[in-house]
């Protein structure tokens, strides 16, 4: 428990906003350098659109390995040293790594620099152990939920800043995102209280900060395996939306890009007000255990309905409705949390992000896949909906599992 003191501090708004601001300049990282990406590879490297896109896969997984390695890693050191120092450090890391990419003058500079922004966008990790460690535990969710919430508003913000001050040069978006946390940094530097007391400090382990042995050993907690195993398939199958959303719309419906861009942005704000706004309530009425069955029963649905649909304006409707899923993944944390000791709260969410850069990495090589096997020449059958079938199977599977294995329905 944290000192009175610490504790009011703690809970006040100011330092949930740092939280919340932190998790979303992580998410605006991934889609602030899209719309500048081509061009930028190109006036470093040179060469052709292809080989431009091939270097751009290479710098998105670069990010997502690094998210996956040290999730744990920067989790298990706020255990050790505290939530407050490892997010002020990797913020002001983030910070000078954003001004490293505005001047990068080789290809590989650039590289090493998304290298070092997946470190620090691991602490996505420490950021909701903070809430993790403030929150009672029928708060949970909602704080959890405003997690959620940053990351759709980063989502959404990311591509539609890069693409507005993209129009100023290939390097203004990165100079901006500079910026922004450099002024985070200094609000948490002035906020932010340490929520990590010695009652609950747990010495580092090496075999709790790397992913493979952090997964393990929390698998051995009662309940949390299943948990994890239902998170990690869910989250697979609902990145099937950035995977081949724009693919599929434009094979199904003749989207342009424009068009592509709004219901993007649509999606993300759906997301941002059903984790930010609609969790709350939905939490005091129906418990943990029932907004995960009631989510993924609605994921269900709505990916059966997407893969039939020959109607755009039918899919852009929907959009909203399919959003209301993403309650499963902070009911899913709130579970997770309330099953873990106080000590690892850390470790745990540090796993949480290495599970999710895990579905991240494999999303678009699976969703993409399918796409392709079921739209070239040659496919038995055309279906550009055959990705968000599987990911109905998946979500299939994961609410089996957690009907099964989960929480009973309080």
């Amino acid at each position: 428990m944290s000192a009175p003191g610490e504790a009011g501090a703690a809970t006040s708004r100011l330092p949930i906003l740092f939280i919340m601001m932190t998790v979303m300049i992580d998410s605006m990282g991934i889609g602030l350098i899209l719309p500048v990406l081509p061009d930028l590879i190109l006036e470093l490297n040179g060469g052709t659109l292809a080989a431009a896109a091939i270097w751009g896969g290479i710098l998105s997984t670069s990010f997502a390995v690094m998210q996956f390695l040290c999730g744990p890693l920067l989790g298990t050191l706020s255990d050790r040293y505290g939530r407050r120092p490892v997010l002020l450090v990797s913020v002001g890391v983030m910070a000078l790594d954003y001004l490293v990419m505005a001047l990068a003058g080789t290809i590989w500079l650039l590289l090493g620099a998304r290298v070092v922004a997946g470190v620090t966008a691991a602490t996505q990790s420490t950021a909701t152990a903070f809430l993790a460690d403030i929150s009672a535990p029928h708060e949970k969710a909602v704080r959890f939920g405003l997690v959620g919430a940053s990351f759709g508003l980063g989502f959404v913000l990311g591509p539609l800043l890069g693409g507005l001050l993209g129009e100023m040069g290939t390097r203004a978006p990165f100079y901006a995102a500079a910026a922004l946390a450099a002024l985070n940094l200094a609000l948490g530097w002035l906020v932010l209280p340490e929520t990590v007391t010695d009652a609950t400090r747990r010495a580092f382990r090496w075999r709790a900060a790397n992913p493979l042995g952090a997964v393990r050993h929390l698998g051995r907690l009662d309940g949390v395996r299943v948990l994890l195993a239902v998170y990690f398939l869910y989250q697979l199958a609902f990145y099937v939306y950035p995977a081949t959303w724009a693919y599929f719309t434009q094979a199904r419906f003749g989207w342009d890009p424009g068009l592509i861009g709004v219901s993007l942005a649509v999606f993300g704000i759906s997301m941002a007000g059903v984790q930010g706004v609609l969790i709350r309530p939905a939490q005091r009425r129906l418990g943990e255990p029932r907004m995960v069955q009631l989510g993924l029963s609605l994921c269900i649905a709505a990916f059966v309905t997407l893969a039939a649909l020959t109607d755009g304006r039918v899919a852009l409707a929907l959009i909203p409705a399919a959003a209301l899923g993403a309650v499963v993944a902070p009911s899913l944390q709130s579970l997770m949390s309330r099953a873990t000791p106080g000590d690892e709260q850390g470790a745990l969410q540090g796993v949480l992000t290495s599970v999710n850069a895990v579905a991240v990495i494999l999303a678009p090589l699976v969703m993409t896949g399918t796409f392709a096997a079921f739209t070239h020449p040659a496919a038995p059958v055309y279906l550009p909906g055959a990705a968000f079938l599987l990911s109905a199977a998946l979500v299939a599977l994961a609410l089996g599992l957690f009907l099964r294995c989960g929480p009973a329905s309080g």
